[in-house]
């Protein structure tokens, strides 16, 4: 059985009672990096059932630093599972082992950087047919919490993580069926939800191997996350100095250096060149919110390589 750090239930990994809230949230997430083909991605789906509709986001970086991607807000009315818009979830071990589905279609990106325009961006390139069938096995803790149900947490009031190790396949229309092997996170979380509602974040995942992950978190002026060592020890960060180059004149993030401290005393240096970027948005009320996503290449220590997704947002008005 898998070790929990914190008040969560391997029965968590299904969904929960829908609440009462207008902006009640139930999403799940899955990124995948594969070190070997140089590739890798995300896939996100958000119940909101009590507006109507799902939240689905689906992205494969390629290595040539092209990428497929979609955003669908497909409509729902119940919050009794994730299958909408082309992208199902499948809970086979609870707590242990989750597979995800997404067949449909993808806009090929040979720019990423084009969806800062979105409605250009879809128009204006290539639409191809992809399956992508994966299947996320847990090598280390979950870690998180549930809240209690009058927490005024506006983002998520319950929330859980868990570094897994990735097999599966991915076929692009007709071409051949690439096998998937490599590690990644998930990330599952229910409660009230608004992208403003925070200033701003840096979520930084990322897996060296089965033994050894970490999440690095900042968001506003609180810091947090975890570093996973072997399959039971969560660690969690006590102080993270964060220090990041942009592109150019833009909130577009293309490296950075981490130096964290963790609860145990010790330190790591945690340097990331992001190789596949996309920009991707939210708006609310007349408010813009940047979210961007970069494929990232780390090195611990000046040593161990390893992959994952770092992911800034900010409010930008």
């Amino acid at each position: 059985m898998v070790s929990i750090v914190g008040n969560v239930k391997p029965e968590d990994d299904y969904t929960h009672p829908l609440g009462p809230e207008e902006n009640f949230n139930e999403s799940v997430y899955f990124n995948f990096f594969d070190r070997e083909k140089q590739m890798g991605g995300f896939l996100r789906i958000g119940n909101r059932a009590n507006e109507g509709y799902a939240e689905m986001t689906v992205i494969v970086y390629q290595p040539d630093g092209s990428a497929l991607f979609n955003y669908k807000r497909p409509q729902i009315t119940t919050n009794d599972g994730w299958d909408a818009g082309g992208l199902k979830v499948e809970v086979q071990v609870p707590g242990e082992k989750i597979r995800t589905v997404y067949e449909g279609s993808v806009v090929y990106l040979a720019d990423p950087r084009e969806m800062r325009e979105p409605s250009v961006a879809f128009k204006e390139n290539p639409h191809k047919k992809i399956k992508l069938d994966l299947v996320h096995e847990g090598v280390g803790a979950i870690y998180g919490h549930v809240a209690d149900e009058k927490s005024s947490n506006d983002f998520a009031r319950a929330h859980y993580e868990q570094h897994m190790k990735v097999t599966g396949t991915l076929q692009v229309e007709d071409g051949p069926v690439l096998e998937i092997t490599g590690h990644g996170l998930r990330d599952h979380s229910w409660g009230p939800r608004y992208w403003q509602s925070i200033s701003d974040y840096r979520w930084i995942t990322g897996n060296f191997g089965d033994d050894l992950g970490m999440v690095i978190s900042i968001v506003g002026d609180h810091v947090g996350g975890v570093f996973q060592k072997g399959p039971d020890q969560i660690v969690r960060i006590k102080d993270v100095k964060l220090d990041t180059a942009y592109e150019g004149n833009t909130n577009y993030h293309e490296k950075f250096t981490a130096k964290v401290t963790l609860d145990d005393g010790t330190e790591h240096t945690v340097d990331g060149v992001v190789k596949g970027f996309i920009p991707l948005r939210n708006r609310r009320a007349g408010m813009f919110t940047h979210i961007g996503e970069g494929m990232t290449e780390y090195t611990i220590d000046g040593g161990r390589k390893g992959y994952g997704l770092s992911e800034y947002l900010d409010q930008v008005n």
